[in-house]
């Protein structure tokens, strides 16, 4: 009997020390180090690269999409993510190409961004205009989409279309590495920018 437990506990006591050694490293150690680290080097990206209104507010972060409706900002691409821009429910509608409901929900986004933005009843428009991304918190739009919201945007503000263009142009981002993807208007970011022209803070 005395042999058995002395096996066991030959066996058993490595195997609780590497567990707890493994534990001490990969769930204190190893993530204390990273945490150090992203806060030294990258602290904007480590905390979530959160954007600041002119009185410091936080208002909303660089890398999540928001729900802007007012006639005077951009709006951003539709999001099926929880009631929309979500980033704990981060989904697309999963809906496929031959899906009523998809061809649906189409058809009612095309006629509200033509009704909110003064188009023609049989206008093309940008599909990232009228379809959820797959993770519905895209924080872009195209520059075809922007280039149609700008007449209502200038309309709405009392500016020129011509500097509308301009802020357009300003806050496009360009393919990553030069290659990858389409150039994506940043929405937060220009929404700031135009208000900065009425110096007044996005809330």
């Amino acid at each position: 009997m005395t042999t058995h437990n002395n096996s066991l506990t030959k066996h058993l006591l490595p195997a609780v020390q590497v567990t707890l050694v493994l534990a001490i490293f990969t769930g204190l150690l190893f993530p204390a180090l990273v945490y150090v680290l992203a806060q030294s080097l990258f602290p904007y990206q480590a905390n979530g690269s959160l954007m600041h209104n002119k009185e410091g507010a936080i208002i909303g972060s660089k890398l999540i999409g928001q729900n802007f409706s007012q006639p005077q900002y951009f709006h951003s691409r539709p999001s099926a993510a929880g009631n929309g821009y979500d980033a704990t429910a981060s989904a697309g509608t999963n809906l496929g190409p031959i899906s009523k409901k998809l061809i649906d929900g189409v058809l009612q986004l095309a006629q509200k961004y033509r009704q909110e933005n003064g188009l023609p009843e049989a206008s093309k428009i940008p599909v990232d205009a009228v379809t959820h991304s797959a993770s519905g918190l895209d924080p872009q739009i195209s520059i075809q989409n922007a280039s149609l919201q700008a007449p209502r945007i200038a309309n709405s503000r009392g500016l020129t279309l011509q500097v509308v263009h301009e802020l357009i142009k300003t806050h496009t981002s360009a393919r990553q590495f030069g290659f990858l993807g389409e150039p994506g208007v940043r929405v937060l970011e220009l929404n700031m920018a135009l208000d900065e022209h009425s110096n007044e803070p996005l809330r």
